[in-house]
């Protein structure tokens, strides 16, 4: 890689596994110094942190639960103390409950929308305290924020359209600080929780224009676009990254 990112200091949510642990192996090979959050298994943690640090860069993992606001707060707190700063947040944390809405209790909503809307808040405010001209604040959206073709998404879709209007008005009030933020917006993504193969899967590739899912690296690769130097135009925006499925 190029070291594009050398020197920069980047804080991922949900770095542990699938989308979230190729972005930080994806923006560590680039030079960057990467803090994670996780929620639960210390030790896949610890794997991510040594191949972090294989690649020649600071790693630092952090057990937070996103749908604790004061968690969240204390992970920015703590990458800015153990890395020096911070210039790159990527809000990746999120979680999916798909059931019929009748099944759909107030808990599963109210988490829904504290770890895919409020920690993504939460997290911007806080990181915005120590950013400087130059920083980026990117997060993973979903596809389903335009297209839900399945029963069942509401709340997730909801959850993720969300995030658009957020980066939106935010590009305003960052703009002239020299801060872009946007959103990444996947589609069918193979890793554990969405595999790429089964009865589900095959209906989903039926309505994706390349007939296939995508890889967790090839979204860390256009999440390291958005962090680099090259993307300082792009602000306010929702990037598709979904094989064509929204087409």
């Amino acid at each position: 890689m190029n070291q594009i990112l050398k020197n920069k200091r980047a804080l991922i949510t949900g770095g542990s596994r699938g989308i979230g642990a190729a972005i930080v192996k994806r923006l560590a090979s680039e030079g960057a110094d990467v803090a994670f959050t996780y929620a639960n298994s210390p030790n896949r943690a610890n794997e991510i942190v040594q191949a972090a640090e294989a690649l020649g860069v600071r790693a630092l993992a952090i057990q937070a639960d996103s749908a604790d606001a004061s968690a969240v707060v204390g992970a920015v707190e703590q990458t800015v103390d153990k890395l020096g700063g911070i210039d790159i947040l990527v809000n990746n944390a999120g979680v999916l409950v798909v059931a019929p809405i009748d099944d759909i209790t107030l808990t599963d909503f109210d988490r829904t929308l504290a770890v895919n809307v409020r920690a993504v808040f939460v997290a911007t405010q806080a990181a915005l305290k120590h950013m400087k001209e130059g920083g980026r604040i990117i997060n993973i959206g979903s596809t389903n924020a335009e297209r839900m073709p399945f029963a069942g998404g509401g709340v997730y879709a909801m959850s993720k359209s969300a995030l658009q209007g957020l980066v939106q008005g935010l590009s305003r009030d960052l703009g002239p600080r020299g801060i872009t933020i946007n959103n990444v917006q996947p589609g069918p993504i193979a890793t554990e929780m969405n595999p790429s193969e089964g009865e589900f899967a095959e209906m989903l590739k039926k309505q994706i224009a390349v007939a296939r899912y995508g890889t967790a690296e090839e979204v860390a690769g256009m999440v390291a676009y958005l962090a680099g130097p090259e993307s300082g135009y792009i602000t306010g925006a929702n990037l598709m990254i979904d094989g064509g499925f929204s087409a």
